[in-house]
């Protein structure tokens, strides 16, 4: 009896760890698939601020994979002139970018591209307001018709940026939270059927030990 009891008992613990092992197979794949997401940036996406500040920073989900070409940054002005000065900077999660210092107001683009922790390309686009400006940079806007050409012929790479699939905040933030949905949701799926067998083996002993006469 004490065998029957023993076998008993260990099927439903074989069963609960075939079924997390075949949980766990099925969430490696989808825990991979979420790219690092944008979690902030300064400046932030449509905030005002009276001057361009020195540099951008963007701080992602992860650690980012460094290394040559693998992180671009461009912020243009208004006129669509880039003000970036030199190139981005990978530091863990956060990419800093130098800039001039120096625009008039108006709005700001930013357009970033950088490699995740899994290896894949992710890239996106905001907005910033800068609300003062320097004047001397609006006045000499005009002027700086000459020397945009080489920078606009420099920057033709931005659009490679673009080309990638843009990926924000809001959906890899969405990504994440369905993959926990369904975990918490397979774990609870794994536990009813664990007690559901249970409760079912000690039923089936209480009636065979009803049935079986007892020994004097």
């Amino acid at each position: 009896m004490k065998t029957k009891a023993l076998s008993r008992s260990a099927a439903p613990i074989a069963l609960a760890t075939t079924l997390l092992a075949a949980f766990l197979v099925f969430l490696s794949p989808l825990s991979a698939s979420a790219h690092d997401a944008l979690v902030s940036s300064s400046p932030a996406a449509d905030e005002s601020v009276e001057t361009v500040p020195d540099t951008l920073t963007l701080t992602f989900s992860a650690k980012l994979i460094g290394g040559e070409g693998a992180t671009e940054v461009v912020v243009t002005d208004p006129a669509g002139n880039p003000i970036t000065d030199g190139p981005a900077t990978v530091d863990g999660a956060i990419v800093t970018q130098p800039l001039q210092g120096a625009g008039p107001a108006g709005a700001y683009h930013v357009i970033w591209k950088v490699v995740s922790s899994d290896g894949h390309p992710t890239s996106g686009e905001y907005s910033f307001t800068v609300t003062v400006g320097d004047e001397g940079a609006a006045t000499e806007e005009p002027s700086a018709a000459p020397t945009t050409a080489a920078p606009t012929a420099e920057q033709t790479a931005s659009p490679e940026v673009t080309s990638t699939p843009t990926a924000n905040a809001d959906d890899e933030a969405g990504g994440s939270a369905a993959i926990w949905i369904v975990a918490i949701l397979a774990v609870l799926v794994v536990a009813g059927v664990v007690v559901w067998i249970v409760m079912s083996r000690r039923r089936g002993a209480a009636a065979t030990d009803s049935d079986t006469p007892s020994e004097r």
